[in-house]
């Protein structure tokens, strides 16, 4: 079998097979591919995660699914800020939006459009580390898992999403959202105290120390981890239907972008009660409870079962926005940092 050639250093050939092992030229940085790594490569193309016919190095896999990310987010974001003051307001306070729209106009009527936009930074600064773990981990979990054909099931897909959501919860998302939550609840208090991103992040460190960024852990770790395990699960599945007895059978990108909007929708249905509690423990007013269950014990006392699922319809539309444009944004993103970087 011809063995790929890459003249990066640590990166993956997708496509065609170049030149067998010993032809490699030496250049400097040219590296020859181990059969594993060609493995490795071949199944990165099957899952449409490497253009055909390029040599794409794991930094340019990993900024890219940051880029997609943050440009995703930008998009977005307002839904995301909906959902997240819904899923803070407290029906024994008693609550203060009547609903999705309420919620939009009271926003913009007291801090015009740029207030659906508070904590958005955060999200912003994270979206390229959380890429990195998350499919970083991902990738590590499943090349373990995968058959002797290199093909991975949707049962152990389940368990690297899991495996990639835990963390990262643990090293990224957990501060990230602790600091987007505790602006966006800000914004709401009569004399906001945040004045930017890197202010309210010293002044949460400041008054809290480091574990003021580390909130809500437990429900994170739940949150994220059921998220990615029902994620990829869902993925997996359909990609695999898809492509049936065709492991190279090309997915168009709009069939990609369909089949992450399913994806993301299951995640919501699956897990909003575990986002309510991840929220409320990383609110101003987190200190009103002692633990993860403790929370959920609260909202189920006082606010009924149904509050487990405020803002899902805003969160509906963001993650079902989320992961299908990602998957759909990424392939072009590859296109351009390939040009830029040279690396065909």
């Amino acid at each position: 079998a011809r063995v790929c050639c890459c003249a990066l250093m640590g990166g993956l050939c997708a496509g065609g097979y170049t030149r067998p092992p010993q032809s490699c030229s030496g250049a400097k940085g040219s590296i020859c591919r181990t059969q594993t790594e060609i493995g490795r490569a071949n199944r990165l193309q099957a899952a449409g995660l490497l253009l055909n016919s390029r040599c794409v190095t794991v930094g340019v896999l990993r900024w890219s699914w940051g880029i997609a990310g943050g440009i995703e987010i930008c998009i977005t974001f307002p839904t995301e800020y909906v959902k997240t003051q819904l899923q803070l307001d407290e029906k024994a306070n008693p609550p203060k939006y009547k609903g999705i729209v309420d919620c939009v106009k009271q926003t913009v009527n007291g801090h015009g459009v740029r207030g659906l936009y508070r904590g958005l930074s955060s999200l912003l600064y994270g979206s390229i580390p959380k890429a990195a773990v998350r499919f970083g981990m991902f990738e590590f979990l499943s090349n373990k898992m995968r058959d002797e054909s290199g093909k991975l099931d949707s049962k152990r897909g389940f368990l690297c999403g899991l495996g990639a959501g835990v963390a990262e919860a643990v090293v990224v998302v957990c501060p990230m959202e602790t600091v987007k939550v505790k602006f966006i609840h800000d914004q709401t208090s009569a004399n906001p105290k945040y004045k930017g991103f890197f202010h309210g992040v010293r002044e949460i460190i400041r008054s809290q120390g480091l574990k003021g960024t580390y909130q809500g852990l437990t429900a994170t770790v739940l949150k994220q981890g059921s998220n990615q395990a029902i994620r990829f699960y869902v993925m997996t599945s359909l990609r695999n239907w898809y492509k049936g007895d065709n492991p190279n059978k090309a997915i168009n990108p709009v069939i990609t972008g369909l089949f992450g909007a399913v994806a993301g929708a299951a995640s919501v249905f699956g897990n909003t009660p575990l986002d309510v509690i991840k929220t409320r423990m990383q609110g101003l007013e987190a200190h009103k409870y002692k633990s993860t269950m403790d929370c959920a014990v609260k909202i189920m006392k006082y606010e009924g079962p149904m509050a487990f699922y405020k803002g899902t319809v805003p969160r509906l539309g963001r993650v079902c926005m989320d992961v299908a444009i990602v998957f759909i944004i990424y392939e072009e993103v590859v296109k351009v940092l390939n040009m830029v970087w040279k690396t065909d």
